[in-house]
């Protein structure tokens, strides 16, 4: 099992940074793939971005240039480091991590942005 603690979200305006982290811890594998997700009512949740253990990355078109995902390996956390901020960015957060069969998932935490 593994347990995902996220933080850093919250209120920010148009045009401005926020930076999400988020810990894990239990049983982890080398062999990980870590990531943030995001929700809004109504709406399947999808992907932001996601980074490898080898740190490869992966981005939703909509953030790219904007946000930037990194990680701590030898800490388990990884970081969602947001810029240039707009109210559609407006969602629940979610950090996720994968490895081997296990799909893992936080508890989310708010961004809101307002114009």
């Amino acid at each position: 099992q593994v347990q995902l603690v996220e933080s850093g979200g919250g209120l920010v305006q148009a045009g401005g940074s926020l930076t999400l982290s988020c810990a894990a811890s239990g049983s982890i594998f080398v062999l990980n793939t870590m990531g943030w997700y995001r929700q809004t009512p109504g709406k399947q949740r999808e992907l932001v971005a996601t980074i490898t253990n080898f740190g490869s990355r992966n981005y939703a078109d909509f953030v790219k240039g904007r946000f930037t995902v990194s990680r701590d390996s030898a800490k388990n956390t990884v970081y969602l480091q947001m810029n240039s901020l707009k109210p559609e960015d407006t969602a629940v957060y979610y950090c996720n991590h994968q490895q081997g069969r296990g799909d893992y998932w936080g508890q989310g935490t708010q961004v809101t942005v307002s114009s």
